[in-house]
Parts: C-alpha cells; structure tokens; sequence
C-alpha cells in the first residue's frame, strides 16, 4: 500500500524544496503542490514524489492536493504585492483556505510558515497580513502549528546574494545606523524542524520562533560579508526617512527595487523572543551565519579582490 504524502505548498520555493529533499529523506511520500510544479533535478523516476499544480486561491485545487494527506506544510510565500496577487490574497486568504480544508479532510499535522514579528498591528502590510495570516490558519484549524523563522539563508538565498552585491558598491547604505538586530537561520535548519514537527512523536508546543546561533546587527553581518568576500567599503548611515522617500519614489516601477515593507522590517529587530517553542525543543542545533557563510556564497565572488 502506497504511504500517505506529506502535501507542501510551495514545494518549489526557496524553503519548500529543502522541505521536501529533507521529507524525502526522512521517508515520506512527497506531493509537490505549486503554480508551475517540477520534480527536483536529484529525483528518480521511481520516487515517491508527485508534482501537483495548485493555485491557492482555488478551493478545488486545493482540496485536491490535500486529499489522503497525512500531513501540510503551508510554505507559500509572497513578498511584492503584484497587479493580480496581493498579501491578503496570499497570506490571509489562501493560508487561511488551506488550514480550513486541511481540517476538513482530516490532515493529522498541519504547519503554516509566517515570521518572527509577524502581528496584525504592524506597520508594515506585509507583517500586518502575516499577522492576519496566522489568525485565519487557527481559526480554522485549532491545532495548526505555527513556525516564526528569523531571516533565512541558504546557498542560491535572496538574503546574502543581495548583500554581497551590495559589496560591490564603493560606499553601501546602511538602514539606519545599522543596528537593527537579526537571527539569520539557515533554510535546511527549518526545513528540518518542519520535518521532526511531521514525525510520530511532536513536542506538544503550537507556536514555534526559530533563529540561528548568532544575533547580528545589520552593519555586522555586511562587515562579514564583506571580510568574506575580500572588498573593503565605507558603510554611510541612512536615516529611515530617507529610506522610506527613496522606496515611495521607486514605488511605481515594475518589481521595484525597495519597498515601504521593506523599510519598515529593518526598522525592527528580527530575533527569537520569550514563549515560543525553539530548536531546543525539537533537540535541533543550528548553524551558525558565521560558520555556514563560506558554503552559502559563491566560491567566484570570494575569490573577487578588493580593488573591484
């Protein structure tokens, strides 16, 4: 008899296709549930894995990558607002559409991915929905468990691979005075926890926050992509509210580099608070940004000099 799959939204995204490798390996039946789902290039013909195209504003679409699921994983993420896809759309309306029809059909486990600062009073829409987001899963699905990683990175991230391009300016603009605290978490370290959070024996905790092993200011983490990478820059302090002009002025373009959004994280710290579930409780211990960076950027950019 065929296992019941383990269903991940977003199975191709950045975070949803560590999730389903670490699923596959762990043993699991995988169905890969995106917009324009592949199998991944490690796959075999004979593997347990079954891409399913899902548009997660269709209820039909979504009752059918849920049908005989054991499991879900909620990794659905959006982080521009498009002309035809909003935040609400996606992390309100469709997280909550999910958990509701996951309920429905009996799913044991459910996670829903959001973020640490996720609250419905932020200043930010896009937190602001996260927050709305998890309140729409709970409702509908009492027993979901909510994960709250700190920034991830990984190798082919969008997080590191944008500093280090930003090292190639002379001069690099901070956010603020770069002080804004960060707990950068490696993506396999929460594909991982998603999948002990999927195994037999669960801790009993429903809210979980997760970061790595360091807590880094802004200003750090470029100076250790910058020693990394070799290059020398004078970083310049930026009050916010020239950040927030120069993201109104970028604002009518298509895919605009900065947003208000944006702006607004980086005025917040992003770390682990007091009260939620962490690594510890899943017996998972993260890496450190620190150890991990050599592994995460491309050999070519290290090797580029400071002269460039």
């Amino acid at each position: 008899m065929a296992k019941a799959p383990i269903t991940v939204f977003g199975g191709t995204g950045f975070l949803g296709r560590h999730v389903v490798r670490e699923l596959f390996d762990a043993g699991h039946a995988v169905r890969i549930a995106a917009r324009r789902p592949e199998l991944p290039q490690w796959a075999e013909p004979d593997d347990p894995l079954e891409p399913m195209s899902v548009d997660i504003r269709s209820e039909s679409d979504v009752g059918r990558a849920l049908e005989g699921a054991l499991g879900a994983v909620n990794a659905v993420s959006l982080y521009v607002e498009q002309r035809k896809l909003t935040f609400d759309q996606v992390h309100v309306e469709g997280a909550g559409r999910l958990a509701r029809l996951a309920h429905v059909q009996g799913v044991k486990t459910f996670i829903h991915l959001s973020g640490i600062g996720a609250r419905a009073s932020s200043r930010s829409r896009y937190v602001r929905a996260r927050g709305h987001g998890e309140s729409a899963v709970v409702d509908a699905y009492p027993k979901a468990i909510i994960l709250r990683p700190s920034v991830m990175f990984g190798p082919d991230d969008a997080f590191l691979s944008r500093l280090a391009d930003l090292t190639r300016l002379p001069i690099i603009p901070l956010f603020g005075n770069g002080e804004t605290n960060l707990q950068p978490v490696h993506v396999v370290d929460v594909a991982r926890a998603m999948v002990r959070l999927l195994g037999d024996a669960p801790p009993a905790r429903r809210l979980f926050e997760l970061g790595g092993l360091d807590v880094l200011c802004y200003r750090e983490v470029l100076e250790l992509i910058m020693a990394h990478l070799k290059r020398e820059r004078t970083l310049l302090p930026v009050p916010f509210p020239l950040w927030h002009l120069a993201a109104l002025l970028a604002s009518p373009l298509p895919g605009p580099p900065l947003t208000r959004d944006q702006v607004y994280m980086m005025a917040e710290d992003n770390t682990v608070g007091e009260g939620a579930g962490t690594f510890a409780d899943l017996n998972i211990l993260p890496r450190s940004l620190r150890d991990a960076l050599p592994a995460c950027l491309p050999p070519a950019q290290s090797s580029v000099s400071s002269s460039e």
